[in-house]
């Protein structure tokens, strides 16, 4: 199979189950997907949806380093080109390449591994189509792991970070591909005691309307051959069960080492069963943050 580098295939690790010093594996997926091996993540692409269900990397925040952006997209020769979503997604429109696994995350180590990983960050099974007009907001999102980061450093400084996109069946269709309005992400770190700690976070670039103008709005964008009308970012802070909820995906320890508490009982004494997607923040308390500082971490012992 080809390489999906140009620097070459040594070394490609993919992501380590064990970098935490407890067993961390890959999400599970209920549908087939390839798991795609790159420098320090891994990819799980759904061949269906043309994109990826989730990624998971391993960060070393010790041997980090700060390579500039380097790295043109392009597609992965090992997966056919009907399998993944390339240039004809983003091309002539105001979508943005996301990078599922943020660029910075797998660039440690030696200056040579982290240059390969730093490229293999731009290859289209790590990309997700996302609005990019709103800046402010998405540094937010894409600064996430470096506040997990530096609240680990103070015992630890390895993270291990999961994400992806919630693939809904309502996601509208553009260019044949459905295009995500959610997508979620989880850290992971061993905190004070040794103890395997996580915590969640969904991003929602749905925009606020009511559900029938979303709809028509929807319609005849599609009807112009334009993308769907997408948001603003807003982050929420969500309990790591809800992200498994959502995308009924296997996280194996990651909902029972969430820092945030069980939510309490609905008053008639029931929690919700079901989760409607764009209206998940009213059916469950979700905390939107604004700022790194409004992320709730347990407080070091």
């Amino acid at each position: 199979m080809t390489c999906p580098t140009l620097v070459g295939c040594l070394s490609v690790t993919g992501y380590d189950a064990e970098f935490l010093g407890f067993s961390v594996p890959l999400p599970v997926s209920p549908v087939k997907v390839r798991v795609l091996d790159y420098t320090h993540f891994s990819v799980l692409l759904d061949p269906h949806r043309r994109l990826a269900a989730a990624t998971a990397c391993v960060v070393d925040g010790a041997t980090l380093l700060a390579l500039r952006r380097t790295g043109r997209w392009r597609l992965d020769g090992r997966v056919p080109a009907g399998e993944q979503s390339g240039n004809e997604l983003y091309s002539g429109n105001p979508l943005d390449r996301g990078h599922l696994v943020r660029r910075l995350d797998p660039v440690w180590g030696d200056a040579e591994t982290a240059t390969r990983a730093n490229h293999d960050t731009f290859t289209y099974p790590n990309a997700a189509p996302q609005v990019n007009r709103f800046n402010q907001s998405k540094e937010l999102w894409n600064g996430l792991e470096d506040h997990v980061l530096a609240y680990a450093a103070a015992h630890d400084h390895r993270i291990a970070v999961q994400t992806g996109p919630v693939f809904a069946a309502d996601d509208p269709p553009y260019r044949g591909v459905r295009i995500p309005r959610l997508f979620w992400k989880i850290v992971a770190w061993v905190g004070p005691g040794e103890v395997l700690r996580s915590t969640g976070f969904v991003l929602d670039q749905t925009p606020q309307l009511d559900d029938a103008k979303l709809h028509e709005i929807t319609a005849q964008a599609l009807a112009r051959d334009d993308i769907p009308p997408l948001g603003p970012f807003r982050t929420y802070q969500v309990p790591v069960a809800d992200v498994a909820a959502l995308t009924r995906l296997g996280l194996g320890p990651l909902p029972a080492a969430d820092v945030l508490a069980v939510p309490p009982p609905t008053p008639s004494g029931s929690r919700p069963t079901g989760i409607t997607i764009h209206r998940l923040p009213r059916a469950r308390a979700w905390s939107e943050i604004r700022t790194p500082d409004q992320i709730a971490l347990p407080t070091p012992r």
